[in-house]
């Protein structure tokens, strides 16, 4: 199988953060199609073309089924399901565009096996590569500079297309108890807002190293007036996101600031978790490394 090559073209921002966007040209995507499925973490990893007329783009979703999914003792089970955004960089390193994922499969298969939670399964959303940023920005910005930014049709796109598609295709527990939304830096951001735009959807939010730096902290300003808070939150961020000292004080300060707004709207202990891990960076490997405690709080036995 010929390795899947994945070209990096980072944007430097006055935040001193990066974004990523990933091209994969359609022969090396049709060659990751052809592999699908494969073992990862003692579950399966499935892959599945997706076409979205909201977005009029194709993209792949990464479908990992705990042990067991197929066989005939738990053919009436249905599972809940954990949707996670920049699907590329969750189950294998050859998609990342880092080289390093997340280990979603290694580590929910592990919890799996120790009867630390459920089984359950994980929908990897591919990025949009080269529109990356503009779906996962819901607001018009100047640095990063987008003027039409796409990320307003994000809650459609997951609501009308995604989580339809993901329950056609498998054994879906209903409600919102049984959805988690969750992302990482832009993924994060997107995360929230839709959290916000479409509330009762998701049971769930996990805000990894979440860009609320983005347009002015507009995102920030339209979770004040917001009560409709999912059941719980974990939002998780280093202390060297950026490498700058004083970029680094801010990017806490404003994880800090959205956990003084959940507080005053009523989220207690038992339902948000902020997690500030000292020396940690914006990077998948810090993300891979706290997802076992987002796991534990959203799910734990």
């Amino acid at each position: 199988m010929r390795v899947v090559e994945l070209q990096p073209l980072f944007a430097a921002l006055g935040s001193g953060l990066y974004l990523s966007m990933e091209e994969t040209s359609p022969e090396n995507l049709a060659t990751e199609f052809a592999s699908a499925p494969r073992s990862v973490g003692g579950g399966e990893l499935r892959l599945h073309e997706f076409s979205s007329r909201i977005f009029r783009n194709t993209r792949f979703l990464r479908v990992w089924v705990p042990a067991g999914y197929d066989s005939a003792e738990n053919s009436g089970k249905r599972y809940s399901v954990f949707y996670l955004n920049d699907g590329q960089n969750l189950f294998e390193s050859a998609t990342s565009f880092t080289g390093i994922e997340w280990q979603v499969g290694e580590t929910a298969g592990r919890m799996n096996r120790e009867g630390l939670i459920p089984p359950m399964i994980f929908v990897g959303i591919d990025n949009a590569r080269l529109e990356r940023i503009k779906e996962y920005l819901p607001y018009r910005s100047m640095n990063p500079m987008v003027l039409r930014p796409r990320g307003m049709q994000y809650p459609e796109f997951l609501v009308k297309e995604v989580m339809p598609f993901v329950a056609r295709q498998y054994r879906v527990a209903k409600g919102a108890e049984h959805a988690v939304l969750g992302g990482s830096s832009l993924g994060g951001l997107i995360s929230l807002y839709v959290a916000i735009a479409a509330p009762g959807v998701f049971g769930c939010v996990l805000l990894e190293s979440p860009s609320l730096w983005v347009s002015n902290r507009q995102i920030l300003r339209e979770c004040r007036g917001f009560r409709e808070w999912p059941e719980k939150v974990f939002v998780g961020v280093g202390t060297r996101e950026v490498g700058r000292e004083d970029k680094d004080l801010q990017t806490v300060e404003n994880v800090r600031e959205l956990e003084r707004i959940l507080r005053r709207s009523g989220l207690d202990e038992r339902r948000l978790r902020v997690e500030i891990a000292d020396g940690a960076t914006h990077s998948e490997g810090a993300w891979a490394a706290r997802f076992p405690d987002a796991l534990r709080f959203f799910f734990g036995k």
